[in-house]
């Protein structure tokens, strides 16, 4: 059975959904069976940053549905072979949405997949909760201003509520000259938000370039530097997988 993992955050600009198509990437080219499931019903994006709008034509709603199955809806990137996408219904908000029936997708899907990422709607609405319910374990995404550190405490606390689900850190975005400034620490963030830290990532322009192009992050720039996102969230889905694998430098 695959691992259901949650990809949570406090606020949107926290970078969340391309730090989700990066991870799913990552396993993916790591040997890994990875679904990426769109779970913001009505406010669907995963599809333009994976490249693969004109393919997704059947969404998690039509399975839901029993209008398609799941391999009729799924559909691969087809630069980054293992790697699929669930698109989210953009007619239909996540209140439309029966619980047991996305349950029992999920639980499905898990079966086919080594991984599945529910990339959540930012904030702790029913849309967050409705990915939460089908996870065990949760990665939660924010950036190290004060606003997205106190929205990231408290999606980490709806997710300690929930007993069962191991919940992580990923600092999102990170300018170390101006957290330097701002005479913050990663230390200062990780008690902040009060999770263990799974990874650091800096701001890049390529997750930006990349998602408008709808190009895969690891083959928009497959020459990047060592402290490029693209190698700091290969480092991520390594130690998502269970490797003993370095932070990294920023």
């Amino acid at each position: 059975m695959g691992k259901t993992i949650v990809i949570a955050s406090g606020k949107g600009g926290t970078g969340k959904t391309s730090s989700s198509a990066a991870l799913g990437a990552a396993l993916a080219l790591r040997g890994k069976r990875t679904l990426v499931i769109d779970c913001d019903a009505g406010l669907r994006n995963l599809d333009l940053i994976l490249g693969v709008s004109d393919l997704a034509t059947m969404d998690f709603y039509d399975v839901l549905s029993h209008r398609c199955d799941l391999e009729e809806a799924a559909v691969e990137q087809p630069q980054v072979p293992g790697l699929f996408l669930l698109t989210a219904p953009s007619l239909h908000g996540p209140e439309e949405i029966e619980e047991d029936a996305f349950l029992q997708m999920v639980e499905a899907a898990r079966e086919r997949f080594d991984y599945c990422l529910l990339d959540a709607p930012a904030g702790i609405g029913p849309g967050f909760l409705l990915a939460l319910s089908a996870a065990e374990e949760a990665v939660v995404v924010c950036n190290a201003d004060a606003a997205s550190l106190r929205d990231g405490e408290r999606v980490a606390w709806e997710i300690r509520r929930r007993r069962g689900i191991s919940a992580r850190l990923v600092v999102n975005r990170l300018q170390p000259k101006l957290l330097r400034l701002g005479s913050s620490t990663v230390d200062n963030i990780i008690d902040e938000v009060g999770l263990q830290l799974l990874g650091l990532v800096r701001e890049d322009r390529d997750v930006i370039l990349a998602g408008n192009r709808g190009i895969p992050l690891c083959q928009y720039r497959k020459k990047a530097k060592k402290r490029s996102a693209l190698r700091q969230f290969e480092r991520i889905a390594a130690r998502l997988d269970g490797n003993m694998v370095p932070l990294g430098k920023l």
